[in-house]
């Protein structure tokens, strides 16, 4: 998910990833009302309006609200575009005038537009200010590494970013400080992981994936986005989350494992938690990543996943899983 900081002008296109399967896991039927939760640049939301649904489109980022009515008003798509976090979708549906809705996709994690421009403090690849905020409010990024405790950066570290030797970052973090640009932070972790100009991965990844889930909440925002997603699914409702790293993923998996009537495992994010529920969803389609194709137009989707599927109404078995969805 790496990205060259560029102005919005100067900036690549966005391109949705695996769009073509989103479209096809939500199956979309012209008059019927979808929710795009998280709308960014409004790939999503601008194929399913030609799909022929009314869609409303949620975002919590000040600025992907203000250029997307701007976009929506210029091109006159069938689009209502509402501000606020994906995770209180209910309500925002409600006041956009619809009780429930025949598809939902999310889009996990941070926006192409959030990630190419240096001044969000997002990406490290061109310097900017430690920022990292996708609601541009409350703790910033260069608070957070300036003022946590060591053993809570540390914990950050392992927790969100399954960074092996989080103690030795956390350690030279504090050492350094202050610290307050992105690239002065990336430097750090460099030094004390021994980054080598040929390795495949910038060490700095980890770390900084491991700042911004912390300080946006997004795996909380996650579990709670999914259980809202359900809450407003008609009968025959079709749900599709892209996600781009393991952690995300595997709550969207045992999510939907556990609400389709299968078991589900715990984890040191989220421990098991034993539900009387009936069965919500039918059996998930079987999981899409992208094709080598994709990957070369899209160097983006390297690390994306796609799962999917289909609200139940009271007459269908748990593990029936429609035709229509089973993708990839």
């Amino acid at each position: 998910m790496s990205a060259s900081a560029l102005a919005p002008s100067q900036s690549a296109p966005h391109i949705p990833v695996l769009l073509d399967d989103v479209i096809t896991a939500l199956a979309i039927r012209p008059g019927e009302t979808h929710v795009d939760g998280t709308y960014g640049a409004g790939g999503y939301s601008r194929a399913m309006a030609a799909a022929g649904a009314h869609v409303i489109a949620i975002d919590r980022d000040p600025d992907a609200i203000a250029e997307g009515r701007e976009r929506i008003a210029r091109e006159g798509q069938d689009i209502r575009l509402v501000e606020g976090p994906f995770s209180a979708m209910a309500s925002l549906v409600e006041q956009a005038g619809a009780a429930q809705v025949d598809g939902v996709v999310l889009d996990i994690g941070v926006s192409s537009m959030q990630l190419d421009r240096a001044e969000r403090g997002f990406s490290f690849q061109a310097d900017g200010p430690l920022d990292m905020r996708m609601a541009q409010e409350g703790m910033t990024a260069a608070e957070f590494v300036n003022t946590a405790e060591e053993e809570d950066i540390a914990d950050v570290l392992y927790r969100y970013g399954e960074e092996p030797r989080s103690r030795r970052v956390a350690r030279a973090i504090v050492a350094a400080r202050p610290i307050t640009r992105t690239a002065e932070l990336a430097g750090v972790i460099r030094r004390a992981l021994g980054h080598k100009p040929h390795d495949k991965k910038d060490p700095a990844t980890r770390a900084f994936q491991a700042i911004r889930i912390h300080l946006n909440g997004e795996l909380d925002e996650l579990e709670r986005g999914l259980e809202a997603a359900e809450a407003i699914l008609a009968p025959g409702g079709r749900l599709a989350v892209v996600t781009f790293h393991s952690l995300e993923d595997r709550i969207v998996k045992q999510f939907l494992r556990r609400r389709s009537g299968g078991e589900a495992a715990g984890s040191r994010h989220r421990p098991l938690v034993q539900t009387t529920q009936a069965a919500a969803f039918a059996k998930p389609a079987k999981a899409v990543r992208p094709s080598e194709a994709e990957i070369r137009r899209n160097p983006r989707a390297r690390s994306a996943t796609l799962r999917s599927a289909v609200r139940r109404d009271d007459s269908t078995p748990p593990h029936a899983a429609p035709p229509q969805e089973t993708i990839g």
